[in-house]
């Protein structure tokens, strides 16, 4: 008898974690696995900034799928699109092919891409840290505005490559400025051509304060350290326009700089739209137990869905809010992310031997950032913690996220590294071609249409009925 084909959508922290929880929990005979994605690791993606700014090594952060999975079929490619009714899965390939993948149970963790905004010059001339191609980019460009402007005679221009900006006031963005700053602010000892006070970052956020989420003091204690190393945090403004060498915000000030790193929130992968199922600001809407409601065999979880949050729930229940206020969801954070996907393992599971799921719910153990150095902020189970303390704790919990031992190992080892001999100013070549987008990191443009989508499954549908039933 066939084996019931699993398919996992996406090789994030909820599609990798589904994908291990479902080897441990079913038999080798009770069903096939599949896991589609294009890279052949799991990113650790808070730790993107160190990889921007060379602290980390990009196998330090991206453990091998090889070593984190046993027996699940990794298929290499993206999903561009899905039909569900007749259970298909279009894959675009790294090779660029497509290829149509049958599944009998279906879950989606197609994860989350940059939120981007209708602002002329943006799609062009700004450069994301979503993926680990980006943060090896970003780096490489950072380091050539210091070599061009140390070569150049013309004043005006030295001073716009070594101005940078920064946009999205969030975990991202406030630490990938810190981190970037650190590596421009080293660079003054190795370009002694270079007037270390021309060097110039920006942080723009639209919102009044720098991540709320940590809280009143929290915060200020988190824009006074990335202002302490010279960065200007500009709040309550955004974009406006930006050109190959000027950004103008929108308080009328337009900044040169040939250095624009977009990182103002996330958006859920375009996948769900294909779908053509609710959604809740653009995730997917699904119940508690990760299923989406009216397609049997599907579960959706991560940052493409809008899975409630129970445990916030209770306590805004416990706090007095009324039931009118509606039902939070959960945050796109790496630690839902990974519990979701253990979750979602034991519901597939479950319904696949006919007994019943059960709810996914979590309560937030906190929440911690790294400003480089000593320098950090956290909240571990709503403790508040800066300086060393706070550095020890995030360390220690980014450690322990890690997949495994040997990336554990690297990046211990690299922290300790770079903190006995310093920044490398060596670039590695991505700047050789033409400027990369930010839909070239992404793909964003290469999902399904509902009528191209048609047309491919119904295509493979025809082909199967004819390999079993003989030609019309």
């Amino acid at each position: 008898m066939e084996r019931p084909r699993i398919l996992v959508v996406g090789g994030g922290f909820a599609g990798v974690e589904c994908a291990r929880g479902l080897e441990r929990e079913l038999g080798t005979h009770e069903a096939e696995i599949s896991l589609v994605t294009p890279n052949s690791y799991q990113l650790y993606l808070p730790l993107l900034p160190q990889v921007a700014s060379g602290v980390l090594t990009p196998q330090a952060v991206a453990p091998s799928l090889r070593r984190v999975l046993r027996r699940t079929h990794i298929v290499p490619g993206g999903a561009i699109g899905v039909d569900t009714e007749a259970k298909v899965c279009v894959v675009r390939l790294i090779t660029g092919e497509v290829v149509n993948r049958r599944y009998d149970w279906l879950v989606l963790t197609p994860g989350s891409v940059t939120r981007r905004f209708d602002i002329p010059g943006l799609d062009r001339y700004a450069r994301g840290l979503k993926t680990l191609a980006e943060a090896a980019y970003v780096r490489d460009h950072v380091i050539a505005q210091l070599d061009l402007a140390a070569v150049t005679g013309d004043a005006a221009e030295r001073a716009a490559r070594l101005q940078f900006v920064v946009v999205g006031g969030g975990y991202a963005g406030t630490e990938t400025v810190a981190c970037l700053q650190r590596l421009t602010n080293a660079a003054a000892r190795r370009y002694p051509w270079l007037d270390p006070a021309l060097i110039k970052w920006h942080l723009v956020d639209i919102a009044p304060k720098l991540m709320p989420e940590l809280g009143e003091r929290l915060g200020r204690t988190a824009q006074r350290l990335v202002q302490r190393h010279g960065t200007q945090v500009s709040l309550g403004v955004s974009v406006a326009e930006v050109t190959e060498d000027t950004v103008t915000l929108t308080d009328g000030r337009t900044l040169p700089c040939h250095t624009l790193i977009w990182t103002a929130g996330v958006a859920a992968s375009p996948l769900i739209e294909t779908l053509c199922r609710e959604t809740s600001r653009g995730r997917l809407v699904v119940e508690p137990d990760l299923s989406v409601p009216g397609l049997p065999h599907v579960f959706a979880l991560g940052d493409a869905a809008a899975v409630p949050d129970l445990a916030a729930e209770e306590a805004r229940a416990v706090g007095g809010a009324s039931a009118g206020d509606g039902v939070p969801v959960c945050p796109p954070t790496a630690q839902h992310a990974m519990r979701q996907g253990r979750r979602a393992a034991l519901n597939v599971a479950a319904a696949l031997r006919g007994r019943p799921t059960r709810p996914y719910e979590h309560k937030d153990l906190g929440l911690v950032v790294d400003l480089g150095g000593l320098d950090a902020v956290a909240r571990p189970l709503g403790f508040e913690l800066t300086g060393p303390s706070a550095q020890l704790v995030t360390r220690g919990y980014h450690l322990a996220a890690l997949r495994t031992g040997s990336a554990r190992f690297r990046t211990a080892a690299l922290w300790a590294l770079n903190a006995a001999t310093g920044y490398d100013f060596v670039r590695t070549g991505f700047q050789a071609g033409r400027p990369a987008t930010l839909t070239d990191f992404e793909r964003t443009d290469s999902y399904l249409s509902a009528e191209r989508l048609h047309q491919l499954t119904a295509h493979v549908a025809a082909s199967e009925h004819a390999a079993e039933h003989g030609p019309a």
